[in-house]
Order: C-alpha cells, then sequence, then structure tokens
C-alpha cells in the first residue's frame, strides 16, 4: 500500500451548486470522453480558475505597489529608472 497517498488527505465536501446548463454540459461532455466524474472535471476547472484569479490578485498588488513606490516620479525619471530613454529620431 502506498502510504505517502493517505499522508495528507485532500478534505472534501459536499455541496450543492447552481451551474448554466451550458457550462454543465461542456462539463459532462470532458467527463465522459476522459472517463472520470463529473466532480473530478468541476474540482480542477474550479483549482484553476482560482489559481488565475489569484495570479491576477498578485499581478495588480504588484502594480500597485510599483505605482506608490513611483509616484512622486515624472515621466521621464521613471524612464531613467527604468533604462530606458526614448528621443525622437532625426530624420536624415
Amino acid at each position: 500500500m502506498n502510504t505517502a497517498r493517505y499522508a495528507n488527505p485532500i478534505k472534501k465536501r459536499r455541496t450543492t451548486l447552481t451551474l448554466p446548463a451550458d457550462s454543465l454540459g461542456k462539463a459532462q461532455r470532458i467527463a465522459r470522453a476522459r472517463k472520470v466524474n463529473l466532480s473530478a472535471v468541476i474540482s480542477e476547472a474550479l483549482d484553476e480558475g482560482l489559481r488565475a484569479h489569484e495570479a491576477a490578485e498578485r499581478s495588480e498588488q504588484v502594480f500597485q505597489a510599483f505605482r506608490r513606490a513611483f509616484a512622486g516620479f515624472t515621466e521621464p525619471e521613471i524612464a531613467i529608472l527604468d533604462g530606458v530613454i526614448m528621443e525622437p529620431v532625426k530624420k536624415r
């Protein structure tokens, strides 16, 4: 018996959800195609969506921290700090 599999079991709870019919239908088709139960497909989709949401939140937090840190700088000063200095190109 693989004891590592049972060392930290995933806690599960039953619940009732109201889902859009088209989303449920898609999930059922995926479950049939993969030969897994509907709960596994819904759980996987929810987990992926939550990870994407958390990543978006972290990105927003980083962006807000950047804005606060550089709030007192002008655009040219920020460009210098970034190492990018944009100057007009002279026509020949």
